[in-house]
């Protein structure tokens, strides 16, 4: 997997925290709070996949581009930045030694947790 860090995706969750768009939940609560598939489907459909892709940390080069499966990490439910999401991908992208991304999770983490 060739991940690099989506830059377009790090600055707009910043500038979300930034602006308070937040939910400052528990780190286990991702599974719960995600968007569903049908929900990413609308999303696109109503916005297109350069803005779904906003949403995400990571882009996989190997993927091919206008599809889902290119983005990597989210961190959001298209409305709001949510602090169990970015724990999520600050551990797994650190599991996987995907530095840039994880280091980008932990300072969106930091800042969610100042902003607190």
């Amino acid at each position: 997997m060739a991940l690099k860090l989506n830059n377009p995706g790090y600055e707009h969750a910043r500038r979300l925290v930034e602006h308070g768009r937040v939910v400052r939940d528990a780190r286990t609560q991702w599974s719960e709070h995600h968007p569903s598939t049908q929900r990413e489907n609308e999303f696109i459909d109503e916005h297109g996949v350069d803005e779904f892709a906003r949403w995400y940390l990571a882009v996989d080069d190997q993927e091919a581009q206008g599809t889902k499966g290119r983005y990597k990490f989210p961190y959001g439910d298209f409305a709001r930045v949510h602090r169990c999401a970015i724990l999520s991908a600050e551990v797994r992208a650190g599991q996987y030694k995907h530095e840039a991304v994880e280091l980008a999770a932990a300072h969106l983490h930091g800042m969610v947790d100042e902003a607190g």
